[in-house]
């Protein structure tokens, strides 16, 4: 029997009709057809050999749209529809403290932000969604066609800004295909300058700047914070023995399981060759010392296995653990502390965890 074929399908909240080839399926003819609606999809009788056309509907992307005015909404809203390129939701928020929720909460691909929220200034909010390291690109929307509302908008960290009597469908979507395209390509230099290249984790540039920064909030708020080294045993054997793309596998299996054992405020690094660090946000020394023990364990427990070498490699760790404030009170301190106490940790035999409060009564550390 002939397959049945469908002969439309519309794409759910839009007015166009596209065309689906299906020259390339063997129980099609030849046949060129339209698809149908998905209101009159069923079963259709076909061969038994082919698999079934499955139809998915990529979902759309989120676009923010911050002004106090609701006329302005419904005019974007309306701007969107004209798009012929992709397709984009936009959701509004009509306040300051809304729009900036919204914004910091990564749930969108780009945002459209007017200059003035009423009695407050939208740049502003900018300001703060820069400092929050907020990556979600923003257009500054204005009314003003000046110069200096031009350098204040870039300046506060906006990707591109529109005149609002300029706007015009065409001119919105190219500014927003512009935006996102932007964006990705900075995402890409900011991972290329804060990741390390082996593992995916962060590197030791970004690990530094990021225990600076932790440093600065936990004295801020009289909060406490550990710092986690941990070095991974005779892992040059590895090296030596398989080769550096055998090494580069352990690493990266050990990457891989301490990024999966903390929260998701904490971060992990790769430090320095076979070295790691983690810190731990709020953690006192105790607990960061019980996570520690758990990351000892779990590794000494779960082999580095390569199929296609045929290798099971059994890989420990050895670890040390200072905090902030009981172990240290700057950062440099926090370091030499932890420092000294994976030295211990591995002076006593590897595979071990040391804390620095250990370190007055070992005479290996001293």
């Amino acid at each position: 029997m002939e397959p049945l074929v469908p002969k439309r399908f519309k794409r759910v909240g839009d007015n166009a009709l596209h065309q689906l080839k299906i020259d390339h399926l063997p129980w099609a003819n030849g046949l060129n057809s339209q698809i149908a609606p998905a209101s009159t999809f069923g079963c259709y009788s076909r061969p038994a050999s082919p698999l079934p056309i499955i139809l998915v509907q990529k979902k759309r992307r989120r676009v923010l749209f911050i002004d106090d005015d609701p006329t302005q909404f419904r005019l974007v809203q309306e701007l969107f529809g004209y798009f012929h390129g992709e397709r984009f939701d936009l959701d509004w928020a009509s306040w300051y403290e809304d729009g900036l929720k919204r914004l910091l909460s990564g749930d969108y691909c780009a945002c459209l932000l007017d200059y003035q929220l009423g009695e407050t200034n939208g740049l502003q909010l900018l300001r703060e969604a820069t400092a929050a390291q907020c990556p979600t690109p923003v257009i500054v929307l204005t009314g003003w066609a000046t110069e200096d509302v031009d350098i204040a908008a870039l300046n506060a960290g906006a990707s591109d800004y529109l005149v609002k009597s300029e706007i015009t469908p065409h001119l919105l979507e190219r500014a927003l295909r512009y935006t996102l395209k932007l964006s990705e390509t900075m995402e890409a230099l900011r991972s290329l300058a804060t990741r390390d290249d082996v593992t995916g984790l962060l590197n030791r540039r970004e690990m530094d700047r990021l225990l600076l920064e932790e440093w600065q909030r936990a004295g801020r708020f009289q909060r406490p914070f550990s710092l986690v080294l941990v070095d991974l045993d005779h892992f040059k054997s590895f090296n030596d023995t398989y080769g550096h793309q055998v090494g580069d596998a352990v690493l990266r299996h050990a990457a891989s399981l301490l990024a999966g054992q903390v929260r998701a405020v904490d971060r992990v690094a790769r430090y320095g060759g076979e070295e790691f660090a983690i810190i731990q946000v709020e953690a006192t020394r105790d607990e960061a010392m019980e996570s520690a023990r758990r990351f000892c364990a779990l590794l000494a427990e779960m082999p580095c296995v390569l199929p296609d070498r045929g290798l099971v490699l059994n890989v420990t760790l050895s670890a040390g653990v200072a905090a902030y404030p009981d172990d240290a009170a700057t950062v440099e301190d926090l370091l030499g502390a932890t420092d000294r106490a994976l030295y211990t940790a591995k002076a006593r035999g590897r595979n071990c965890v040391v804390g620095a409060h250990e370190l007055a009564d070992d005479p290996v550390a001293g």
